[in-house]
């Protein structure tokens, strides 16, 4: 005797779906419960009852050959399927996917016209993926779950639930032309299982599959040509496990195609569905979130928003007040029609920020279960939005989760990124931003050709990393990321590799280049267990033949290259005064860049930069400068030279104008020397230089220099016309201050 079969379309993350569902399984009692899904993954299927499975999950299945190739096939508590295998499980049912196996590839070895881009194409059909969604965007509603409640549900005079369901999907497939050859592959195996199960029982059988297959699982086929169909696909080996989800992912705006509008919406629907008036409780969630804000949400105004909410109702002919209707309502009597208010909540009240767990017993790569060690240990919880973590190095639990953070950004899995790399203030701090995503799991995964837990994948790949890099400054920079993730195999091995390249190179900008990453080696050295004597020693000698090499470079450049080599000098100079390097050394350094400035040849843009930089480290005293800075703006000199040495040496440091009078002076006497198209053709240049300076800085500097007192000068504007109320020189002096300030 062949078992009666049942099919229930459903909508993938319906709550009302779900309800529906579990109230037809418990009329139906089935024997066997068969879910839409791979079927080589049904083995997993029964942890969904487990107490400590915790949603949103998704089932992760991906090829053994090419971790990257992977699919995730997420479940919330309201998915219909997730409450169809927790129903089978309460009830003894025998329980199944039925869908092509994770192990399937598109093609085969007959060639057909099959592609992994039709399989996407297919995928990304939006009446395949949501026909209930399509059916309530054709009705006029922006949310398919109000479409359910009022056509399907609501509706006194519709037929039974799923059979209504599959007369529409029917009509919808009619008008969708002919299936893509993956879509047909996935019915024909559904329909080759549900015979399978069929046979194998004389009780009934329930199948929980999307809306848009019933029409094609109900249709009376030929079983030859489904085996046909199959038996030219290819396969491929295929693990599969469970994997943390996040709300946000199961939004359609994150790209997820079988997502829903507002999971948070849907969540209340599915928590109420017992209670009356769900309409006020998601009016008073919506209160709360207002006030937690600091908002004043009178419960009168509630009471009102209520109200609204059933008027707009009743003139949109529709049964009871939906997601469009509350919103609307919400916004005119709890944000007081203030549009900016409700998207100030509408992410965490509509999306939800809810990440899964996963019970401990669970088969997982060797990876994701290493760092599910280590976010236990180090008490550092997924979550799906964004958080700052402050941490201190000096303790042991702020190292670790710096540690931590650092080997999976080496890992290419950014769950947290610095938010103020470089500019921490000081040696022993790091602020963090936190955010988990599913595909981080993906990730990992594809790691394990470089080791089984996340210390060792994290050496690895970074051994791979540096031994392939030819790059002198990204070398560095790698030794760096090697040092802060606490990994000492890598770290030696990269500081010797380094040593090594370095003395092959007689490139002085990349020479420059590679001293900022090494000076950070160094700075985190203090803060971490790990050493760098051997980097200690290698820096300033890499110092020392950058200072040697680099004026050579520095010689007859364009614009932009004077410009790359200024930024790297500074970059250098830096790091040098970090690593706090010996005097000798420093010595070097600074000989090196006088050089720079004696050089006829040498771009005047990067000479400028060098006696600035002399000239902050007080190797070149006031009256040097000055004179300097006067023989470099000579009108002897063409315009262009004089501006780049203007430029290099006082851009950023224009505040040394206001303590320095005989380098204001040396400035002074060049700007006004200009004739006029040549001082306006230069104006741009000249105002980036005093854009540095806060508008307080910028008047008193115009006071000082017009040898005025007081605030007269902060109502300046030059005007059409100005020329001819003003000398020159307060022409030019406010038309430098004025448009820095703008």
């Amino acid at each position: 005797m062949v078992a009666a079969v049942s099919l229930f379309g459903i909508r993938h993350h319906g709550p009302g779906s779900a309800r529906r569902l579990v109230e037809a399984l418990d009329a139906l009692q089935p024997g066997t419960v068969l879910i839409e899904g791979p079927a080589d993954a049904s083995h997993l299927l029964p942890m969904l009852a487990d107490p400590a499975m915790v949603t949103p999950v998704a089932l992760l299945t991906y090829a053994e050959d090419d971790p990257a190739d992977a699919r995730f096939f997420p479940f919330a508590d309201y998915s219909p399927e997730y409450q169809a295998a927790r129903w089978a499980v309460a009830h003894d049912a025998a329980l199944r996917f039925i869908d092509l196996p994770a192990s399937d590839r598109p093609g085969g070895s007959e060639g057909g016209a099959e592609t992994d881009a039709a399989e996407a194409e297919a995928n990304a059909d939006p009446v395949g993926r949501d026909p209930i969604g399509q059916l309530a965007a054709a009705a006029g509603y922006a949310d398919g779950e109000s479409w359910w409640a009022d056509v399907i549900e609501e509706n006194p005079g519709s037929t039974p639930v799923f059979a209504a369901v599959a007369d529409a999907m029917t009509a919808l497939r009619g008008e969708a032309g002919t299936l893509s050859a993956y879509e047909a592959a996935r019915e024909a195996h559904m329909r080759l299982e549900i015979a399978r199960a069929a046979r194998e029982s004389d009780l009934p059988i329930a199948v929980v599959c999307g809306a848009w297959h019933v029409p094609a699982l109900a249709a009376k086929t030929n079983l030859t040509a489904d085996r046909a169909l199959l038996k030219a696909r290819s396969r491929t080996k295929a693990r599969a496990t469970w994997a943390p989800w996040t709300a946000p992912r199961l939004a359609r705006a994150s790209g997820y195609g079988a997502g829903v509008v507002a999971p948070g919406w849907c969540a209340h629907l599915w928590e109420t569905r017992h209670a009356g008036h769900r309409d006020a409780i998601w009016l008073a969630r919506i209160a709360r979130e207002l006030r937690a804000r600091g908002h004043s949400v009178s419960t009168a105004a509630v009471i009102e928003a209520q109200r609204l909410g059933h008027a707009l109702a009743a003139l949109r002919d529709r049964p009871h007040p939906g997601f469009e209707e509350l919103r609307e309502a919400a916004i005119a009597c709890l944000c007081n029609g203030e549009h900016a208010l409700w998207d100030d909540i509408s992410a965490e009240l509509l999306i939800g920020s809810a990440v899964g767990s996963i019970p401990a017993a669970t088969p997982l790569a060797p990876l994701i279960e290493d760092l599910q060690r280590q976010q236990k240990a180090t008490r550092l919880k997924p979550e799906a939005l964004e958080r700052a973590l402050t941490l201190d190095l000096r303790s042991d639990s702020g190292l670790a989760r710096s540690t931590l953070l650092h080997r999976l950004n080496v890992l290419d899995v950014p769950w947290g990124r610095l938010a103020d790399a470089g500019r921490s203030c000081g040696t022993f701090r790091e602020n963090w931003i936190l955010a988990w995503q599913p595909e981080f799991a993906v990730r990992l995964i594809e790691n394990l050709v470089h080791g089984s837990t996340i210390a060792a994948a994290a050496a690895a790949r970074l051994g791979e990393a540096m031994q392939a890099q030819p790059d002198l400054p990204k070398l560095a920079t790698l030794v760096r990321d090697a040092m802060v993730a606490d990994l000492a195999g890598a770290t030696d091995a990269g500081i010797t590799l380094l040593e090594r390249r370095a003395a092959l190179t007689s490139d002085g900008q990349a020479l420059l280049a590679a001293l900022p990453p090494m000076a950070d080696v160094l700075r985190y050295g203090e803060a971490r267990s790990g050493t760098a004597e051997h980097l200690a020693g290698l820096m300033p000698r890499i110092a020392v033949q950058a200072a040697f090499a680099f004026p050579y470079a520095a010689r007859n450049l364009d614009a932009d290259a004077a410009a790359t080599l200024r930024d790297a000098i500074v970059a250098a100079d830096g790091a040098i005064q970090l690593a706090q390097l010996a005097s000798d050394i420093v010595a070097a350094w600074h000989a090196s860049l006088r050089r720079l400035c004696d050089d006829g040849q040498v771009t005047r843009l990067v000479a400028g930069v060098a006696a600035r930089l002399l000239y902050e480290a007080e190797v070149l005293g006031a009256d040097e400068a000055a004179a300097l800075l006067a023989r470099m703006l000579s009108p002897a000199l063409p315009v262009a030279d004089a501006a780049g040495f203007f430029e290099g040496f006082l851009e950023g440091a224009g505040q040394r104008l206001l303590h320095d009078m005989a380098l204001r002076e040396a400035v002074d006497g060049w700007l006004v020397g200009l004739d006029d198209n040549t001082f306006v053709a230069n104006l741009p240049l000249f105002r980036r230089v005093f854009a540095a300076l806060d508008r307080n800085e910028r008047r008193r500097l115009i006071d000082v220099v017009l040898g005025r007192s007081g605030t007269g000068a902060r109502g300046y504007r030059l005007l059409p016309g100005a020329a001819a109320i003003w000398p020159a020189h307060e022409t030019r002096v406010i038309a430098l201050m004025t448009g820095a300030s703008q």
